[in-house]
């Protein structure tokens, strides 16, 4: 699976993207990271992708979505973009790499969170076809409130 844009592309990520996701992590949440140990199993699960949008500087943003045995359902656990690349498609493009992962696990639907004051984001999975269904109070480390969203994937 890999998607080219017109200044970028997206594929899987592999354990060379290691320090740039991690970089990532850390510079865009202040709270709630993956680390190294969870990338190294996730990018090499079953039940898991791990996507990197990449162009020739590197990293731009990445993506990690489960597909839990047994289930119709595919969860977007993380995405980030650099702050370099904002504006450029990238989160779009990553969550349509998403839904095409989501697909290829045979999952007929993909769910979400998102903090409740990450307004952008809300409005980016709401362009998208998402539909708000649901809260989690106190989801995140830090104790915010999360949204749940879900998306058909016909």
């Amino acid at each position: 699976m890999s998607a080219a844009h017109s200044d970028f592309s997206i594929r899987p990520a592999s354990a060379s993207d290691l320090d740039a996701l991690l970089a990532l992590e850390r510079a865009a949440f202040t709270t709630d990271h993956l680390s190294r140990r969870q990338y190294r199993r996730h990018l090499h699960s079953a039940t898991a992708t791990v996507l990197a949008a990449v162009d020739a500087g590197g990293l731009l943003g990445k993506a990690v979505v489960f597909h839990r045995a047994g289930s119709d359902i595919a969860r977007l656990y993380s995405i980030a973009v650099e702050a370099r690349a904002r504006g450029r498609g990238v989160a779009k493009a990553l969550v349509a790499a998403v839904e095409a992962a989501a697909r290829a696990h045979a999952r007929t639907r993909l769910r979400l969170e998102v903090r409740k004051d990450n307004a952008a984001a809300i409005a980016l999975y709401e362009r998208l076809g998402f539909h708000r269904f649901g809260e989690k109070p106190g989801f995140y480390e830090d104790g915010a409130d999360a949204w749940r969203y879900e998306k058909p994937l016909p």
